[in-house]
């Protein structure tokens, strides 16, 4: 098992009580996302709208607006991939998720 279930849900509900909640996606995730839609209007800082829950799988997986795209695109992306102020209340809740989920991917 690669989550921690419980952990997991008590995170995936702080973060949906605070949305809409601010974030920086990773370089590496805005050039994926200009490659695979390049009609995609794309900032360094984004908003997560709405969270899922993809199963061990998949994790924590947020829906992003980047405030000026009106072509009905919409980015689903793993909470791995995005990076957060770390003067948020939950900043630090979700870098331990980052950290643990990377380290038990790798070790899957």
């Amino acid at each position: 098992m690669i989550d921690d279930i419980e952990a997991t849900g008590r995170l995936q509900a702080q973060i949906e009580a605070a949305l809409p909640l601010p974030a920086r996606p990773t370089p590496e995730l805005l050039e994926m996302l200009r490659q695979q839609s390049p009609a995609m209007k794309l900032a360094p800082s984004c908003r997560i709208v709405a969270l899922s829950y993809a199963g061990d799988e998949g994790g924590i997986v947020c829906k992003l607006d980047f405030g000026a795209d009106e072509t009905g695109h919409a980015a689903y992306v793993s909470l791995t991939h995005l990076r957060f102020d770390p003067r948020l209340p939950m900043a630090r809740a979700i870098e331990d998720y980052q950290v643990r989920r990377v380290e038990r991917l790798r070790q899957a």
